[in-house]
């Protein structure tokens, strides 16, 4: 599998070539700080699968060994790395992809954290645009 990915602007480019290890909601409280959302979706690659293409993250250390990688420019996260549990691992925020389809989660994790109104949001009403616009 290739997959190319990026920020927002554009400013900073990724590509991963291999098979991911799994493919995952988080709902752990770092990554819905980081993310300012509820869950990330993430893919874990190898470390040595992973490449920048252009331009240079910033890094941010989230908590321990947790190192956040987003744009400078605009803000997007991009990757994730934890060399302490999960060494040789880069986890990339799966909506960042040029093709997010291409990775669907297979699985939730870090659910002891999950935001309870996230258990089931199958009876929310669904709209196909923004409602009254």
């Amino acid at each position: 599998m290739k997959l190319e990915g990026g920020c927002q602007c554009g400013d900073v480019r990724y590509r991963v070539e291999g098979e991911p290890l799994h493919a995952a909601f988080c709902h752990c409280a770092d990554c819905r700080k980081s993310a300012g959302a509820p869950v990330v979706a993430w893919g874990a690659f190898k470390h040595d699968e992973f490449e920048v293409l252009q331009g240079d993250a910033a890094v941010f250390n989230s908590s321990g060994t947790a190192m956040r990688h987003f744009c400078p420019r605009c803000g997007t996260g991009l990757w994730y790395t934890n060399a302490e549990y999960l060494p040789g691992i880069v986890d990339i925020q799966i909506a960042t992809l040029d093709d997010p389809e291409a990775l669907p989660p297979g699985a939730h994790i870090q659910v002891a954290e999950r935001l309870s109104w996230m258990k089931d949001t199958t009876q929310v009403p669904e709209f196909e645009r923004y409602p009254g616009g």
